[in-house]
């Protein structure tokens, strides 16, 4: 089966793409609880708000063309503003195109749900449960976690192997800090402020693709007391998880869910205001992670991973009962089902 990458905001109109790529990251950045109260409210609306709506029309008709030129056996959406633009697309030009929406978060919010979606892949039962709650069909919510790469799975090499082969120290605890693809953490002031943790340790900071981000990083690590090394964007961050004793991160659906895979404790930061502090909530209460809520409290929450053996063994067990590292291919198998279900129906 082929698949194609499509950006849906590109088939958007230019008010929608511009405030998403640009306002949502100023919004978050400087008035988080501007986004914050905008993301509640929304939550708890009953009705379908008129531009939305409007903005899910206009992108179906746009993606109509790609859409009767490539023939898809199944159009998969992993946020929720496609999943709109696709539930718009079935109502107006045609209901029998499969449609799945994969949620990478660990809760789901309104703007997901709509009554014609063929399926729904999710993260956890009570995310499943709450969909119920608003009307979809139990039969339309499968829960198989969220899609990662199945090389988080915990396997393969040896720890000093790994370590060795990425220049990682292995006489000391090495936690491993990312602030996302977009470099959107404090990195810096984070690595600062780790200056406090008590057991020796070493930093493996991963900057992402923003590289004003990545010179502040490197400005920092030359300042602290502690070993720190620094790498852009990697392909194989499921090797620094693995080689890795604490995983410093925001709690992104995608990065925690990669580290449940790993089976590494989590230290959360800097949620974005919205999907990801409901994931720390899940994942504080499943018992996965700790959550530092300002930058002061980081050191002690890393020194309690680092020095408390017991403790982290805990996080470690939870996270192999919770984490879903083979969700890609139980997704994967769903779509194919479905697409081929379809296909069999007389037209």
């Amino acid at each position: 089966m082929r698949a194609q990458v499509v950006d849906s905001y590109k088939y958007a109109a230019l008010v929608v793409s511009r405030v998403v790529s640009d306002g949502y990251l100023r919004m978050v950045k400087t008035i988080p609880q501007m986004y914050r109260y905008i993301y509640d409210r929304a939550e708890r609306a009953t009705e379908v708000g008129p531009f939305r709506t409007w903005a899910h029309q206009f992108t179906a008709g746009n993606l109509r063309a790609l859409i009767e030129r490539e023939h898809p056996d199944a159009v998969v959406c992993t946020h929720a503003f496609p999943s709109g633009a696709m539930a718009e697309y079935k109502r107006l030009y045609d209901d029998t195109l499969p449609v799945i929406g994969i949620v990478t978060d660990f809760a789901v919010h309104a703007f997901w749900i709509h009554d014609n979606i063929d399926l729904y892949c999710v993260a956890t039962s009570t995310m499943r449960d709450a969909m119920v709650m608003r009307g979809i069909a139990p039969e339309r919510i499968v829960v198989c976690g969220i899609p990662v790469d199945p090389r988080f799975a915990r396997g393969g090499e040896p720890l000093e192997v790994l370590r060795e082969r990425l220049a990682m120290p292995k006489d000391r605890r090495v936690a491993l800090v990312m602030g996302g693809g977009l470099g959107i953490g404090p990195l810096s002031r984070m690595l600062r402020a780790l200056e406090e943790v008590e057991p020796p340790f070493a930093a493996v900071v991963i900057a992402g693709r923003n590289a004003r981000a990545e010179n502040r990083v490197l400005a920092a690590a030359e300042s602290v007391r502690y070993p720190v090394r620094v790498v852009r964007f990697v392909n194989n961050v499921y090797d620094y998880m693995h080689a890795a004793d604490v995983f410093v991160t925001k709690p992104g659906g995608l990065s925690t869910a990669e580290a449940l895979a790993a089976q590494i404790p989590m230290v959360l930061f800097k949620p974005l205001p919205g999907q990801e502090e409901r994931n720390a909530r899940v994942l504080t209460e499943w018992g996965v992670a700790l959550r530092a809520r300002t930058i002061a409290d980081l050191p002690a929450a890393l020194t309690a991973l680092l020095t408390d053996s017991t403790r982290r063994e805990r996080m470690v067990a939870a996270a192999r009962r919770f984490g879903r590292p083979n969700a890609a291919r139980e997704a994967a198998s769903l779509i194919f089902r479905l697409a081929a279900a379809t296909k069999e129906v007389p037209a």
